[in-house]
């Protein structure tokens, strides 16, 4: 049986992807690794069709045509046999004992006949120049070494939202939720993380320091350029974002509260690239995607529009996009993202 099945889409990954692979396969049997490549130029598809064959029952190598980071995700979860989903990017790794740890938790629940839907841990920022690693915990937030439900949660911080790199779902949930990512889009890790949320029933938090995101290098799809450039790709993951829940009708009082905050975090992110675009396209397309929240949910549109990060957002005239340019850069270094 397989507990826990890494995805580890690569595209162009020949450079880094070993680090990946090696820091998963301490799991040994209890582990898939399946190496997705997409449709890469370089030697990605020769190092991972060689790790497949040292260790057949462990690793697939799986070829396809490019299709973008979400669709080599939709790609892994296809080919996914284990009880649990990971995706692991090509340029991370992650922790040997957290892993161990994890493991066992999740043994515990297959052993017990327990359905838990979402396994969350820790992750480390390991950002190029950086001595001091920061660590996204939850242990001030979510019950530790306990199955919980939404209700069980607590208050989050800017800097802790749940993301790609902390979360672990049951594979067979995200079957029944019919999650498909967009082809050629970048920034879908967003959608992989919000679109299930209303389907979890069960979480548990493991207080350990699993995944190492890898942050610094100046191709990277985080990097503030880059993002600037694909800021199409940024308001269309928001737009998605904001299409696929009436949010009044989730029941859950916390879970609703949390996806709200998180579309303001969304919101923000993308106001703020297009105000520092200095494009007055983009700063049409802002008007539109504020728009967009107005005549879709209208009382989420009021409590994000309204809410401190709104309105930092919207403040009026080039001096007033100057101060949310300023008060986005304070909080990157306060927060320690791109």
């Amino acid at each position: 049986m397989k507990y826990i099945s890494f995805a580890i889409p690569c595209y162009n990954s020949e450079a880094y992807m070993e680090k990946a692979i090696n820091s998963i396969l301490e799991g040994g049997e209890d582990v898939e690794i399946i190496i997705v490549n997409d449709g890469s130029k370089d030697g990605t598809k020769e190092i991972a069709e060689r790790y497949a064959a040292k260790y057949p029952t462990i690793i697939k190598a799986v070829n396809k045509e490019n299709g973008g980071h979400g669709d080599a995700v939709n790609c892994g979860l296809a080919h996914a046999t284990g009880k649990y989903f990971k995706v692991v990017d090509s340029d991370d790794w992650v922790d040997k004992d957290a892993l161990m740890k994890i493991l066992d938790a999740v043994k515990g629940f297959v052993d017990a006949d327990t359905q838990v839907d979402m396994v969350i841990a820790n992750y480390v920022y390991e950002k190029v120049g950086m001595t001091k690693k920061k660590v996204i915990r939850y242990d001030n937030v979510l019950p530790e070494n306990q199955i919980f439900r939404w209700d069980d949660i607590g208050r989050f911080r800017l800097d802790q939202y749940i993301l790609m790199h902390s979360v672990i779902y049951r594979t067979e949930m995200l079957r029944l939720c019919q999650l498909e990512l967009p082809k050629h889009t970048f920034y879908v890790d967003n959608i992989y993380v919000y679109y299930p949320l209303p389907h979890v029933r069960t979480l548990y938090y493991l207080n350990v320091d699993f995944y190492r995101y890898f942050i610094g290098r100046e191709d990277q799809s985080v990097n503030e350029k880059v993002m600037i450039g694909r800021i199409d790709q940024q308001l269309f993951v928001t737009r998605t974002m904001i299409a696929m829940y009436e949010l009044r009708m989730i029941t859950s009082k916390k879970l609703r509260k949390y996806m709200i905050n998180y579309l303001a975090i969304m919101m923000t992110v993308s106001s703020i690239l297009c105000i520092r675009s200095k494009k007055e396209e983009n700063l049409v397309k802002k008007k539109e995607l504020w728009a967009y929240l107005k005549k879709k949910d209208y009382k989420t549109y009021m409590k994000i529009r309204y809410g401190i990060l709104g309105q930092t957002m919207n403040l009026p005239g080039r001096p007033g996009r100057k101060v949310s340019s300023l008060a986005y850069s304070v909080a990157r270094r306060l927060i320690g993202f791109n």
